[in-house]
């Protein structure tokens, strides 16, 4: 049974590497899209206009792109909705802002940052839920205008019933009921004239005919700003859909504090598309044992919207590595696989790159693969023992490590320079000279003392890589800590 009036969004924040909890989503949505006979669309919300950037954007289209889905319309195709960037869509949220200051579901708020964070504090000292105390719910209308004419910075939040409960029927959870008194006076419209994201949400959801959101469960508690605004707004609401969070095998949330979360981590790692599509896709379908190796016609044949489970989808690494391994040894002949290995070591043009830095540090060919092996290995083999020739001790050599993984983690734009920059800032931060930083991040990145040039070595490796081999090194120098 199809139903051609289906469309499904996926709707990425272009505010770092595209995580795999954003592929896993989007597969769900490409899934129903397609057994559904509906259409399958990518919107990028960028309303966080200090943490986007066109870089990650483009990312985000590479990473999907990579896991083999198509959409029909974006940023990049176009469609009959658009624009379908949030950044370029930015003039036509204010009308239905106003539209509900009009009707007086929402409100000006003049209240401080400092004055919300003295609000928050208190609540939190009370053992309160922070949200919003109302401050400036009973603002006078003589009193709003002249604030508002003063050129007073603002924002426009939405009212909340006080009494009651919101409740909507979900496609995984059933019948669901949250009390209104649980609900915060949300920001519709930020001080900059920019929408939150909650109301570009609901307004270009309804622009777009969107029928169906499925998105993950940490957005279950905030249906009820949802459904409040399309009932202000008069508009029939889509069929709200919670897919359970994936998890680690110990049930924590999949976080890159943890474990690689990265799709260009997978990717760089030598992880076929169709092996990461299977792996997710598994987690929306019901098989029997021995059936798990699955194309994606195969998966939406399969894939049962009505048969969802609440469960928790785990994010099990050594299943992953299985079907990789699978797809690898059942799935390609000869020259696919030849074809694939030498696709893989070029991506992103790494080995190219690799070669570049090698030539002025050879004498024979045969070195080039102790030179340059540590850009296409999966783990370096990075211990304790790795770092004995290090001048600094191991304490300060995890304070560098840990230091280095969080504030590199910062960069907006990921190069050789930018690298540099941000080392050479940490340094000084750190009170300590470069050369003293660089040692312990060479052998966190090669596993070795000489190896090729660590800025071009750490670009070339990509944000996701460079992260978890400081996180490998930094638990190898606790270790060690830990055992003297």
């Amino acid at each position: 049974m199809t139903n051609s009036g289906v469309r499904v969004r996926i709707a990425p924040s272009p505010t770092g590497e595209p995580h795999v909890g954003t592929a896993y989503t989007a597969l769900f949505n490409y899934l129903f899209a397609k057994k559904m006979g509906g259409t399958f669309i990518l919107r990028i919300e960028d309303t966080d206009a200090t943490r986007s950037t066109p870089e990650f954007e483009q990312k985000v289209l590479d990473a999907l792109k990579w896991c083999g889905l198509e959409w029909s319309e974006g940023p990049d195709v176009g469609g009959p909705y658009g624009p379908y960037r949030q950044s370029d869509r930015k003039d036509m949220y204010r009308p239905y802002v106003d539209a509900l200051l009009e009707k007086g579901h929402a409100f000006r708020c003049f209240c401080t940052p400092q004055r919300l964070d003295e609000m928050r504090a208190a609540q939190r000292a009370a053992n309160l839920p922070p949200k919003y105390d109302g401050h400036c719910l009973n603002l006078s209308a003589e009193e709003v205008t002249a604030r508002v004419k003063a050129g007073e910075p603002h924002v426009v939040r939405m009212k909340i019933p006080t009494s009651g409960a919101c409740t909507f029927t979900d496609g995984v959870y059933g019948d669901v009921e949250i009390p209104w008194d649980a609900v915060d006076m949300q920001v519709l419209l930020k001080a900059d004239g920019m929408p939150t994201y909650h109301m570009a949400n609901v307004v270009d959801d309804h622009l777009m005919k969107i029928t169906h959101v499925a998105r993950g469960e940490e957005w279950l508690a905030s249906v009820p700003k949802h459904v409040l605004l399309y009932t202000y707004f008069g508009w029939d609401a889509p069929q709200f859909i919670h897919l359970p969070l994936m998890r680690n095998a110990d049930k924590s949330k999949l976080s890159k504090r943890k474990n690689p979360t990265s799709i260009s981590y997978y990717s760089a790692l030598g992880f076929l598309p169709e092996a990461l599509m299977n792996f997710l896709g598994l987690l929306f379908i019901q098989i029997s044992e021995g059936e798990e190796l699955m194309t994606m016609d195969q998966l939406i044949a399969n894939f049962d919207p009505d048969n969802l489970s609440k469960s928790g989808a785990i994010f099990d690494l050594q299943k992953l590595e299985w079907l990789n391994g699978r797809w690898l040894r059942e799935a390609l002949d000869e020259e696919q696989f030849f074809a694939l290995v030498l696709t893989w070591a070029s991506e992103s043009d790494r080995l190219r790159e690799g070669l570049k830095l090698a030539q002025s540090r050879v004498g024979k060919l045969g070195d080039l693969p102790g030179l340059t092996s540590f850009l296409l290995s999966a783990d370096v083999g990075v211990t304790g023992a790795s770092f004995a020739g290090v001048k600094t001790p191991p304490e300060e050599t995890l304070s560098i490590l840990e230091t280095v993984q969080v504030d590199l983690d910062k960069i907006l734009e990921w190069n050789k320079d930018t690298i540099e920059a941000e080392l050479r800032a940490i340094a000084e931060r750190m009170g300590k000279k470069l050369k003293v930083v660089v040692p312990p991040l060479f052998i966190a990145m090669s596993g070795s003392q000489r190896s090729l040039p660590l800025f071009d070595s750490m670009a070339i490796l990509g944000r996701a890589m460079v992260r978890q081999r400081l996180k490998l090194a930094a638990q190898a120098v606790a270790i060690t800590i830990i055992k003297n």
